[in-house]
């Protein structure tokens, strides 16, 4: 496991003045491999406060929830986190090992896992814990966070979970559906072998070149250790206080993977939110909104979502 060091800045003088409602100061996570950057949203008013570690997605998502894929910007998490704060609860959100501020911190391709994700989540976690202006800690972890999340939970034990946009299977089948439907017959089958494979544990040379780009050598380890995970069988490992968010019009992540989260925690807490996309939007199922709305900064946060957050997260311990 990698060691760690963490230093989350609390001197006034490093705090930017955001607003009336709350300041923001840099974190800067240490690791064997570089230095992991994040934003600390702290509530203007006298603590200890509550605190919040929000996870992004996958694929080049930063700190706010934007990803590099795109051309603009939708800030979702940044917007979650000042949400929280105007309820007067702190947040620490960061940039993943080897995205955005935090790019120099990711190790080779070849060399990077799963795991690590879920290592620095924890270590987060930790310091966050033994800080005396927090009096709680709660992880929330959005869409492939929410499975780092569930992870860093059941070997930390924050004082409560939160899972938005979470799925309830593997990454393997996820994916499976998701390719399988759009690929010709011929590479059907050869991406259904290569699935396989990765799954039982194994990297494979066999892969066709028009998908050599999705599972070549180097990234074929992170995937066999990203694909051993099942989100039920974590979740249903939690003891700690679970809420789970879905919303209906989410194009990436349907309702039915929030019920399966729901099934293998039976004293979870499920919100299905109308009308809320992937990004935490409130956005009609139309193709051409939605795509926008992943762009879209003037867009407001859900509301009925941070209303469930904001009454989840724990006060005192």
């Amino acid at each position: 496991m990698l060691m760690y060091s963490l230093c989350i800045s609390a001197l006034l003088l490093f705090q930017v003045p955001v607003s009336s409602g709350f300041v923001q100061e840099p974190a800067t996570l240490t690791t064997a491999t570089g230095i992991i950057h994040g934003t600390l949203d702290l509530p203007s008013s006298i603590g200890p406060f509550p605190v919040a570690l929000i996870i992004a997605g996958s694929g080049p998502t930063d700190r706010d929830g934007n990803s590099a894929m795109l051309a603009g910007k939708n800030n979702s998490l940044k917007m979650l986190a000042q949400s929280l704060a105007a309820a007067n609860i702190a947040s620490l959100r960061f940039d993943k090992r080897g995205i955005a501020a935090s790019a120099a911190a990711g190790p080779k391709e070849a060399d990077l896992r799963f795991e690590n994700y879920v290592d620095d989540a924890a270590a987060w976690v930790e310091q966050l814990r033994h800080d005396k202006r927090f009096s709680t800690v709660t992880i929330i972890g959005h869409s492939e966070g929410a499975l780092i999340g569930a992870i860093a939970t059941a070997r930390t034990h924050p004082n409560a979970f939160i899972s938005v946009a979470g799925v309830g299977r593997s990454a393997g089948l996820v994916l499976r559906e998701q390719i399988n439907s759009k690929l010709p017959a011929p590479l059907f089958q050869a991406n259904e072998n290569i699935l396989r494979e990765l799954e039982a544990g194994r990297t494979t040379e066999d892969v066709p070149p028009a998908l050599k780009s999705m599972y070549r050598a180097s990234v074929q380890p992170y995937l066999i250790s990203w694909f051993k995970y099942n989100p039920v069988e974590i979740v249903a490992s939690i003891k700690e206080p679970i809420l789970i968010c879905q919303g209906t019009t989410d194009i990436q992540v349907t309702v039915e993977e929030a019920e399966a989260l729901k099934k293998a925690a039976p004293t979870a807490k499920l919100v299905i939110i109308q009308g809320m996309n992937h990004v935490l939007k409130t956005v009609p199922a139309d193709t051409v909104k939605q795509t926008a709305s992943y762009s879209d900064p003037a867009l407001p946060i859900n509301v009925e979502l941070m209303k469930s957050i904001i009454e989840f997260v724990p006060r005192a311990k």
